[in-house]
């Protein structure tokens, strides 16, 4: 985690704290205009569904429409949506967030739910023969009609908290399910009465298990129109919060650039759509910006005990190793509490994202979208994989960084291996040791999750953990290239760097660093025994494959 120093306080108001639309506007807090794409959205649709991950402007953008369905016209003054809009009619408009719901016991959430309802009853009264959250709903919507004149509007915030840890618990799924169904429906059976539905999770549910008949349902989550509709688009960020940035770079005594770079590094990367646009974490980027910092926001605060109990069912690998997968399309359709893999919840929460799209074989490749989710996932996984603790993690990363930047690569794969040194010997079984093929999984495993975090300090790039366990760290003085062998010997690991090529991009393109005398590109093998269970020879040459040293701990 790379920790800078903040030196003046910022001009820009930053929104860090709060969802609240008219709470930005009134308050004269920095607000990106996305009104155009909510303007769009009412005219065409009645019913939408939006999945993003969680900490990404879904409850902002909910509250946007809330005003804008409540004739809020004073809120708009100065946005794309006064171009648009011209009636500014005000609709009833029933505003449930669900997040309340969530970790709650079955009569809990039923109790939290009816509590909801009682609040809008306030205003438009209660039938008393009403009993179920559903019937109670259903008379809700027609009294909101009658009263007003006006057809409801229905927002239906994080409708998924209340069975995002049930995933794994089928009766306790079954109870839940059917409440939310009874409630869900009205939807479908008040529809005359309706004007605009919006729901939003972080997970998609199949439609007959939880909307049970409203198959009129909108899902605009991978529709390119909109991709940047929540978060911080690439374009947005070069434009609107450019003057952000630049004041980001002047406290940190950086160019722009170099600021662009740290913020893409460990904020950007997700994509929701064949033709996505470019979106950055909202909710880290502006915390970033705020704080004039670069640290883990969005894991700190988007870790769902959930999904590390949906991936204890499976492989605990597999949450990695889909890093760089190829899906085929009709898998993002496979609702979560029906997947045989982790990779529905993995990508719907964040983790994964879409890197590329190939419409031949209409099959997607997705990846770890930054910096920022691959350390925190890490963090997460390395003590149920590797038993090892966030300190013992941090402190190789601080030994192997500090070491690297003094052009040793050598003392850095000392540092690594005393931590492989320290790794309990029970963490693979005698079975699995047994199995070449899973032993040297195991290690490739390893490899790749400990430099992955070096990367939150120096650019790192681990290839693959399934495929050749090939790493490119690069410094402001140097290029280090290495290719890892478990029980295979140094010579093959670098004849293979030559043989692949796996360094000449790097001799084609070596930047000049501060002092204008070029960086200095090093190839590496290194030798890992499964029988000592560690690193046993690295030797490391220049780009001519001249030796510079070769240190071998079994003469």
């Amino acid at each position: 985690m790379v920790h800078l120093q903040r030196i003046k306080m910022s001009r820009f108001r930053y929104p860090v704290d709060t969802d609240q639309f008219q709470h930005i506007r009134e308050q004269g807090l920095l607000y990106v205009d996305k009104t155009d794409m909510m303007y769009d959205l009412a005219s065409k649709y009645r019913y939408v569904f939006l999945t993003r991950p969680r900490r990404f402007g879904k409850s902002l953008l909910c509250n946007t429409f809330k005003a804008y369905f409540k004739g809020q016209k004073e809120l708009f003054e100065g946005l794309k949506v006064m171009e648009l809009e011209r009636l500014w009619t005000t609709f009833p408009v029933l505003h449930f967030i669900l997040s309340g719901l969530k970790d709650c016991s079955f009569e809990d959430a039923k109790s939290k739910l009816e509590l909801l309802i009682s609040k809008y009853e306030k205003d438009y009264g209660r039938n008393e023969a009403e009993k179920t959250p559903g019937a109670r709903f259903s008379g809700l919507i027609h009294r909101a009609y009658e009263q007003t004149g006006e057809k409801v509007v229905i927002i239906l915030d994080e409708y998924d908290s209340a069975i995002m840890r049930l995933l794994d618990q089928p009766e306790e799924l079954d109870k839940m399910r059917s409440m939310l169904r009874e409630f869900y429906q009205v939807l479908k059976d008040e529809g005359e009465y309706l004007r605009f539905v919006f729901i939003t999770g972080v997970t998609k549910f199949s439609q007959l298990s939880i909307f049970s008949e409203l198959n009129n349902l909108k899902q605009i989550s991978m529709l390119d129109d909109y991709s940047g509709i929540c978060g911080i688009t690439q374009e947005e960020l070069d434009t609107t919060l450019r003057p952000c940035v630049d004041e980001f770079a002047e406290a940190l005594e950086i160019t722009t650039d170099e600021a662009y770079a740290l913020l893409k590094k460990n904020y950007d990367g997700y994509h929701f759509s064949k033709k996505s646009k470019d979106v950055y974490a909202p909710f880290s980027l502006l915390n970033a910006l705020n704080d004039n910092d670069i640290t883990h926001y969005w894991f700190d605060n988007a870790t769902s005990s959930s999904l590390l109990g949906h991936l204890s069912h499976f492989p605990i690998t597999l949450a990695l190793d889909y890093d760089g997968v190829e899906v085929s399309e009709n898998e993002f359709s496979i609702p979560c509490e029906n997947a045989d893999t982790p990779m529905p919840l993995l990508y719907q929460s964040g983790y994964l994202t879409i890197a590329s799209y190939d419409p031949m074989l209409q099959e997607y490749i997705l990846k770890i979208p930054n910096n920022e989710v691959r350390k925190g996932l890490i963090d997460c996984l390395m003590p149920l994989i590797l038993k090892r603790t966030v300190r013992d993690n941090n402190s190789v990363v601080k030994a192997m960084a500090r070491a690297l930047f003094k052009s040793n690569l050598s003392d850095a794969l000392t540092a690594l291996r005393s931590y492989i040194a320290k790794i309990p010997y029970d963490v693979i079984t005698k079975e699995q040791w047994e199995d070449k093929e899973k032993r040297e999984s195991f290690y490739k495993l390893l490899i790749y999750m400990v430099f992955s975090l070096l990367n939150s300090t120096v650019d790192t790039e681990v290839k693959s953990i399934l495929g050749r366990a090939d790493v490119v760290i690069q410094t402001d003085t140097d290029i280090f290239v290495l290719e890892l062998k478990v029980d295979d010997t140094v010579e093959n690991a670098l004849a293979q760097i030559d043989s692949k090529g796996y360094a000449i991009p790097y001799e084609a393109e070596l930047p000049p660093c501060k002092g204008g005398t070029g960086r200095v590109l090093t190839k590496c093998g290194v030798s890992i025994s499964s029988e000592q269970r560690n690193i046993t020879h690295w030797r490391v040459t220049d780009i001519e494959g001249n030796v510079i040293e070769d240190k071998n701990f079994l003469e």
